[in-house]
């Protein structure tokens, strides 16, 4: 592992790069041969090659050949479920959870969890992943990870409600010590796994802390339109509406999935959009043959934030965004029907700004503007798989590979340099996974974290 770099001076210059400019709206364009100048982690400028004053004492380093681009969001992902890759295929929804995942997860340390955090970072920095909305047991160590990595992530701590009181408080504590730590880039969410796994009474109680901190919620609502069909058959609400009566929906929510969401939920998300957002995540619902899909542009059309996730990689098996949205692109097209929806600059802008939005960093990161923070990827489209190249925009939704980010830098900090990952020793980490595989699989014990049956 080598080091992370930042200049003694807090300086630094990306050289001769062209650059993705995602507006608020409209197309992105490609802006060509540009010097992008940070100071203290901050963009100061993005300008033609060579009009940049002198830069004295800047880190250089050389784009010339290489796009860059905003560090794409991963919106929502459970990052230690890295260590379950591979572990639950070809089976039902049901099963997934209640005869594989959740036992598994009873095996889970806080040590596990620690090193699952850290291949996960790994993993996303080598894919220009530079912020992630994380949801998951051992918050701390989690917290950690990220912070050691340079990564920036919003971690919300999983809870139950069969976990009971401590586990709330627990929570809580984790938000209250946590939040705007790392220099602001780790902050946090509460994180109630589900309406149908968290009482309304704690629901209620979370919110109210939320609002209490000023943070917002990340929770699994309507993941399918079975879901939604279970609760208006228990409790004549949908799932949406139950976090609007709740209170979840005013303290601000990230919403996992939302396949089930219907025609009545958007006037209660619309609401509440300034501060809800969806986070999309094809694969999974592909995977374990789930329809319909996340409504993307009934959402949209109702003012609400979409962004892309990959859920963790025990049903995504990669935290790969590039793949993500490239799947949001051709899912969202395929469902309504309409090859001219869901365009490469709109399937852009959610990765990017609109990951941001869903985080409450859009006026920090999601583009490479002025002012905002430097986390930056560069990309190589030079190779066979994307030329001829006629479209940037275009190899970058629907041809481009992780392994085709050369560079990754967050808060100015350069966190991977042609591929060598600087900030986290994966070998080691893999290593010390490796001697543990066996006891996280064994689910002889009949044991799990909860039982699936929304």
């Amino acid at each position: 592992m080598g080091k992370a770099l930042r200049s003694p001076s807090g300086r630094l210059l990306v050289s001769g790069c062209d650059v993705l400019r995602v507006p608020l709206t409209g197309d992105c364009e490609i802006l060509r041969e540009q010097d992008i100048t940070v100071a203290d982690g901050v963009i100061e400028s993005v300008a033609p090659s060579g009009v940049t004053s002198s830069f004295d004492g800047a880190e250089v380093i050389d784009g010339r050949g290489l796009l860059a681009t905003p560090g794409l969001v991963n919106a929502h992902t459970h990052s230690p479920m890295v260590l379950m890759r591979g572990a639950a295929e070809d089976v039902s929804v049901e099963a997934w959870f209640n005869q594989r995942v959740w036992p598994i997860e009873s095996n889970l340390t806080a040590d596990d969890v620690a090193l699952g955090a850290r291949l996960a970072c790994a993993e996303m920095i080598g894919s220009g992943v530079t912020t992630f909305a994380d949801h998951y047991f051992f918050p701390e160590r989690i917290a950690e990870a990220v912070t050691e990595s340079g990564l920036r992530a919003d971690i919300a701590p999983t809870y139950f409600s069969s976990r009971g009181q401590e586990a709330l408080e627990s929570s809580v504590a984790f938000a209250e010590g946590w939040h705007g730590r790392a220099d602001g880039r780790v902050t946090v969410s509460l994180g109630p796994h589900a309406p149908y796994t968290v009482d309304d009474e704690d629901l209620r109680t979370l919110a109210d802390h939320a609002r209490r901190l000023g943070l917002r919620m990340h929770i699994h609502a309507a993941e399918n339109v079975e879901q939604t069909e279970s609760s208006l058959r228990r409790r004549g609400v949908t799932p949406v509406q139950v976090l609007h009566e709740t209170g979840v929906l005013d303290a601000g929510a990230l919403i996992a999935h939302g396949c089930g969401i219907g025609e009545g939920d958007l006037p209660l998300l619309a609401a509440h959009a300034e501060r809800t957002a969806v986070a999309c995540c094809p694969k999974v619902y592909l995977k374990h043959a789930l329809s319909p899909l996340t409504p993307v542009r009934a959402l949209l059309g109702a003012g609400v934030t979409v962004a892309v996730g990959t859920d963790g990689a025990a049903g995504h098996n990669t935290l790969d965004v590039w793949e993500a949205l490239r799947l949001v692109a051709l899912t969202q097209k395929q469902a309504v029907g309409d090859a001219t929806w869901m365009n490469v600059s709109d399937t852009l802008r959610l990765a990017t700004r609109g990951g941001a939005r869903a985080l409450g960093l859009g006026d920090v990161v999601g583009a490479l503007e002025p002012g905002m923070r430097a986390d930056i990827a560069l990309v190589d489209l030079s190779g066979p798989h994307c030329r001829p190249l006629h479209d940037e925009r275009a190899a970058l939704v629907y041809s481009v590979r992780a392994s085709d980010v050369r560079t990754v830098i967050v808060d100015g900090r350069v966190l991977m340099r042609d591929r060598n990952v600087l900030t986290v020793d994966v070998p080691a980490v893999l290593a010390e996974i490796d001697e543990r595989v066996g006891r996280l699989l064994d689910i002889s014990h009949g044991k799990a974290v909860q039982h699936y049956d929304p």
